[in-house]
């Protein structure tokens, strides 16, 4: 029976091992899964850091965030997951622990039964047992017997020390693990944490994100409104010419001085970059605008050139145009220059080919100085780079 025993708590202790190395197995895996997720959200972080530093959508920032705050999560996620595994481990760790020193005592109680056992009969039992045998056989049958008690006895000790490295082992195990766990509460207290901030700047941008939609709403009402002022003035001037109107100048009378063989030859208004092109765009907001011009970037102050001779019909503020000077070329042809911090000739005056008109400024307060350039050709805005030398 004690023989069973033995062996029965050896293959116990079987399924615990196991039970461990699958345990440390997923949490390496969830430590692995925890380090890639953290790895993608300092990604994000440095992000964040050059929109932080640089001009950019608020929108590019609100996705940002929103991006680490789902990291964040995960990772919140995944430190739970940890401290369930540890937990799960500690329990089984403790379970072993007790078994452990359960059999412990009771093996304890059996060898020391064993070795008083041994003391009362003195060293010189065994011996006695065998020569007081009766037969050759009693003293094989006693020699056996005697044999089969020096092995168990021999087997109570080796579990006994067996079993004291399994309990040094099992507590060990236990003050790691609970320092495991005290570090993963610390790390999920601070992922919490990072996650309230987040929540909390994710607030504070919606609610930027609010202000700049409606500002950006309210703006792209002003440019509709400046830029039906605008085609109100050309289509009023186009109708006086039509009617043959005595007030209608003797330029906007006779030929356009803007030529279809001038195609890709009139020169620049002010050299610079695009800034924006003639069309439809769609902002990172996602508001549609549209452009009857382009931006030509140059610096504040910058001379502004005629492209061609006309009579200058409109030289003044314009609405979202700023200072604004529009040029008659005749034939139902104009050129628009808005966006000017200074205007260098006045309503009625003709002017020439190349005439400084005013200086660059700025009427946009998010975009940088430019020349906001249109070409009405007949009427209708025209995309003014087919109409200007390429450069």
């Amino acid at each position: 029976m004690r023989f069973r025993l033995i062996a029965l708590s050896a293959i116990l202790l079987i399924p615990v091992a196991a039970h461990s190395q699958n345990t440390e197995a997923q949490l390496q895996k969830n430590r692995e899964e925890l380090e890639r997720i953290r790895r993608e959200r300092a990604d994000l972080q440095k992000t964040m850091n050059k929109l932080q530093t640089s001009a950019h959508s608020i929108s590019d920032e609100l996705q940002n965030i929103n991006r680490q705050h789902d990291v964040t999560k995960r990772a919140v996620s995944s430190l739970d997951k940890q401290l369930g595994l540890i937990s799960d481990e500690v329990s089984t760790a403790g379970a072993s622990l007790v078994r452990a020193e359960d059999e412990a005592a009771t093996k304890r109680a059996v060898l020391n039964h064993r070795l008083i056992e041994i003391y009362k009969r003195g060293p010189l039992f065994d011996f006695q047992a065998l020569l007081s045998a009766d037969s050759f056989g009693e003293l094989i049958a006693r020699y056996k017997y005697l044999h089969e008690i020096a092995v168990h006895d021999r087997a109570l000790v080796k579990r006994m020390d067996d079993l004291r490295a399994t309990i040094r082992g099992r507590r060990r195990q236990l003050v790691t693990l609970q320092s495991d766990v005290q570090q993963n509460r610390l790390e999920k207290a601070q992922e919490d944490s990072r996650l309230q901030g987040l929540e909390r700047q994710r607030q504070q941008s919606l609610v930027r994100v609010q202000a700049d939609s409606k500002k950006t709403q309210e703006r792209l009402a002003r440019v509709k409104k400046s830029e039906s002022t605008l085609n109100n003035i050309i289509a009023n001037i186009e109708a006086e010419r039509r009617r043959g109107s005595s007030k209608v100048s003797a330029v906007a009378r006779g030929n356009s001085s803007i030529k279809t063989s001038d195609y890709g030859k009139l020169d620049w208004p002010v050299n610079g970059d695009i800034l924006y092109n003639f069309g439809r765009v769609v902002r990172p907001d996602n508001t549609t605008l549209r452009w009857n011009g382009i931006g030509i970037a140059a610096s504040a102050g910058t001379a502004v050139h005629a492209v061609a001779a006309g009579d200058v019909v409109l030289a003044g503020q314009l609405g979202t145009y700023g200072q604004t000077v529009i040029v008659e070329h005749g034939g139902g042809d104009y050129s628009v220059y808005g966006s000017l911090s200074e205007i260098s000739v006045a309503k009625g005056a003709h002017i020439s080919k190349g005439q400084i008109i005013g200086e660059v400024g700025t009427s946009d307060p998010d975009l940088p100085p430019h020349l906001h350039f249109e070409i009405r050709h007949g009427g209708p805005a025209v995309d003014p780079t087919t109409w200007l030398r390429g450069h």
